[in-house]
């Protein structure tokens, strides 16, 4: 999103903004105090702070004609003219410096992917509100237009205002352009919903001084979303409830002094939530890049055993064939000699027949090494396989925003089998699926991998996506090495998973059509083959 709005002209997107300012501070026009229209809520601030951070510096002079703009359209120009021109220059400066610090020296990113750059930005903000606050308020005592003696009031109600919109709005609109994906919709939401309505229900039910105690029931919903959806959900709360706050605050008839005292709570609301938010969502990259660290660990451990097979295969083999090659020269030898040495040829050619077969079992010997030899067969239940094997490629599903899901029959028998053998012809299955969706471009992605009773001697898996499908050429034909569709492929996965599976006396099949490729695996249960061992 952000990408496509940098590369709008300059004028469109400093008239968006423009128009914008002027439409939040219409909606944010509570309450006002003094002449100049201060308000306790100030969510143009943090729409203008969000916009110099993402789209740079040149947009500031923009700060400057909003500020005009929303004074004369929302307030009818209550200061004069060189008062009018001297404020926005205030606030412009302040802001605009604060975005400058942040992303210069201070090399703020505007992602806020670690807790380093929020807690830049929440330092940031409380330094440059306060400096904003007490220029702004300065100025309007010195033109007259409120007495010295509401200094302290109208600036405590302007710091808190702008905090509030930059606490609120900035990190809001941040994490909406700069993150690929947001957390999509899901059920599990309703209940941090169902707990905010709750919680203010209670606060604005009963009167009194209990109003303020109970605000604090508003932190269940806003550190419940925090700690399940991170930063990017913890924004989505803290918008809500700050509109929610603000509707209810007006049909309630609450005071001036206790809208100014219900968002300096929201600030404090804000902040530890989405300090809880920065902390979980941090974790959670640690989490996907040491999973991800951990994959990279065993693709490099597969290829080294490749290495180490090649290397086997050429020290096993050379002594035979070296012992081939001297036989064939002894052959050559005695067969040109006048007259040829039948014997000596007949000796020759039955050794080195020995020697061939012996370079055959190496060979057999070691492929059958290659395609993991069932060593670690037992008992497994088919569950654990599929969930073991899925978490390997959660974490490149949810990179490419490709569903992932699992299906199994109840009471499923457990399946003999060597369980890394398994879990990896899963693995390239389900990775072959992933490569095939991202390749044709689906937004849509969906993989599901499924297992039901076949009878009571097999259970059958079955992995089934929405991707293009596979060749018609494909589909019926013996499933080979060096057969691929892919332009880089080598053609060995599914012959691979075909092999393993079939040394557990299974099969495998591929199937589908245009709306998705569906490849099928049986596995024998456990009973099954104690019933044969026996």
């Amino acid at each position: 999103m952000l990408a496509r709005l940098q590369s709008r002209p300059y004028a469109v997107i400093a008239l968006g903004f423009i128009a914008s300012y002027v439409a939040l501070d219409w909606l944010s026009y509570v309450e006002p105090f003094s002449p100049a229209g201060i308000t306790p809520w100030s969510p143009s601030t943090g729409l203008s702070v969000a916009l110099i951070l993402l789209f740079g510096y040149r947009y500031i002079p923009c700060l400057v004609l909003s500020v005009a703009a929303a004074d004369g359209l929302v307030r009818g120009f209550p200061l004069p003219p060189g008062l009018e021109i001297l404020t926005g220059v205030v606030i412009a400066g302040g802001y605009g410096g604060m975005c400058l610090i942040l992303l210069g020296p201070l090399r703020f990113d505007p992602k806020l992917e670690t807790k380093r750059d929020l807690f830049l930005l929440l330092a940031a903000a409380v330094g440059a509100s306060a400096f904003v606050a007490s220029c702004y308020v300065a100025l309007i005592v010195a033109a007259g237009m409120i007495d010295s003696a509401q200094f302290g009031p109208a600036m405590l109600r302007y710091w808190v205002g702008d905090m509030i919109g930059i606490t609120i709005l900035t990190p809001f609109l941040l994490v909406l352009m700069t993150r690929p994906r947001l957390p999509k919709p899901a059920f599990e939401m309703l209940l941090p919903l169902a707990l905010l309505a709750t919680a203010l229900w209670l606060v604005f039910g009963f009167v009194g001084a209990y109003r303020f105690q109970l605000f604090y029931l508003l932190f269940l919903p806003v550190v419940w979303t925090a700690v399940r959806f991170g930063l990017e959900g913890v924004t989505w709360a803290l918008l809500i409830s700050q509109v929610s706050l603000i509707i209810l605050i007006q049909l309630s008839g609450q005071s001036t002094w206790n809208l100014t005292a219900y968002q300096a709570l929201m600030v404090v609301l804000s902040v530890t939530g989405l300090a809880i938010g920065a902390l979980v969502s941090e974790q959670q990259r640690t989490e996907t890049q040491l999973r991800m660290h951990q994959e990279a660990i065993a693709r490099i451990s597969r290829l080294s055993s490749m290495g180490e097979f090649a290397a086997a295969l050429a020290h096993e083999i050379n002594q035979p064939l070296t012992a081939i090659g001297n036989y064939v020269r002894l052959i050559r030898s005695a067969a040109v000699m006048e007259p040829p040495d039948n014997a000596r040829v007949a000796e020759a050619a039955g050794k080195a027949a020995e020697q061939v077969h012996r370079a055959a079992e190496v060979v057999r010997r070691l492929r059958e090494f290659i395609r993991l030899g069932r060593s670690g067969t037992g008992p497994n239940p088919v569950p654990q396989l599929m969930e073991d094997a899925a978490s390997l490629c959660r974490t490149e599903y949810d990179r490419h925003g490709v569903k992932l899901g699992i299906q199994f029959d109840r009471d499923l028998p457990n399946v003999l089998c060597d369980s890394l053998q398994v879990q990896q012809v899963i693995v390239n299955l389900l990775r072959n699926s992933l490569e095939s969706i991202t390749e044709a471009g689906r937004r849509d992605g969906k993989v599901t991998i499924e297992a039901e009773r076949q009878g009571d001697k097999q259970v059958m898996l079955r992995v089934r996506d929405n991707g293009p499908g596979f060749d018609r050429a494909l589909l019926g034909k013996q499933i080979t090495p060096f057969t691929t569709t892919k332009p880089e492929g080598m053609g060995l996965g599914l012959s691979l998973s075909r092999s393993i599976i079939e040394s557990h006396g299974g099969r495998l099949t591929i199937g589908g059509d245009t709306s998705g490729a569906e490849i099928t695996f049986t596995l024998p249960t456990a009973a099954r083959k104690y019933e044969v061992a026996r």
